[in-house]
């Protein structure tokens, strides 16, 4: 967990005593294995942080804890498998900032607020942002002047149309006052892989994603959001520090269970 801050880690640690707790309390819960559907492909920092918690949740139930991954539709898929399986209890589902755009901004095939019970939040997180090294920019300013010199020519992965990361790309294009395009991935993973293959140039996503990336030298990390600089990058500037102050994008997540 060291891409996490001790009050990250100090968080999930509550949490995972309250959820096992409010489960141990559930009659004879678990019974069998539990599904842990993750609405993004494997390789984003959801799923990284599903195996830290269900490793964890397998020691305390002595059930084992299976994360599946089911991408696509803006999770929509994923919330959409839960509501398909019994709702016993035995799956739950990861979902974050995108699964309460989606209520606003989509037709969905389920109710938001009735058909998913709330279980717990999870964590949340800043997003950084990322450009390939091989883009003549080494800070914010230089790359808002290189985006302002190119309209249009830059690309941005996002790994929902509406959700965290897109909205974090459309407000630096707003405030920035720049025009960059959109290439819509089912999730952080193949987003940050075509991302290091110079397909897309720039991307907003969870520092728990991009870290290895970016100690690597492979991304290049420009600024994140926050108040304050995160100690698992503690040579990255807030977007405040690097000029742009007022810029504000986070994500949440959190686990829900079926509404029956």
């Amino acid at each position: 967990m060291r891409f996490f801050s001790a009050a990250t880690r100090i968080a999930l640690i509550g949490v995972l005593t309250i959820f096992a707790g409010w489960c141990a309390a559930q009659p004879a819960f678990p019974s069998k294995p539990i599904r842990f559907i993750i609405p993004y492909p494997p390789g984003g920092g959801t799923t990284v942080v599903a195996h830290l918690i269900g490793q964890k949740l397998t020691e305390i139930w002595g059930q084992p804890v299976i994360v599946e991954n089911r991408p696509g539709g803006n999770t929509v898929i994923g919330h959409e498998a839960l509501l398909r399986l019994p709702s016993d209890g035995h799956t739950i589902v990861m979902s974050s900032s995108t699964f309460v755009l989606n209520s606003l901004l989509l037709r969905l095939p389920y109710d938001s607020f009735t058909d998913f019970a709330p279980v717990t939040t999870l964590y949340n997180s800043e997003q950084v942002l990322t450009i390939t090294p091989s883009l003549p920019a080494n800070n914010l300013k230089e790359l808002i002047g290189l985006a302002k010199s190119r309209p249009g020519e830059l690309n941005y992965a996002t790994v929902s149309s509406g959700g965290s990361t897109h909205l974090a790309s459309e407000l630096l294009n707003m405030m920035a006052g720049i025009k960059t395009q959109q290439v819509n991935y089912k999730g952080a993973g193949p987003a940050l892989t075509d991302q290091i293959g110079g397909h897309v140039q720039l991307s907003f996503t969870a520092p728990a994603a991009a870290l290895s990336y970016i100690k690597s030298g492979k991304l290049r990390a420009i600024a994140i959001s926050g108040e304050k600089r995160t100690p698992a990058l503690p040579e990255v500037p807030t977007f405040a520090e690097a000029g742009l102050p007022g810029f504000e994008a986070t994500l949440w997540f959190g686990v829900q269970a079926h509404g029956g």
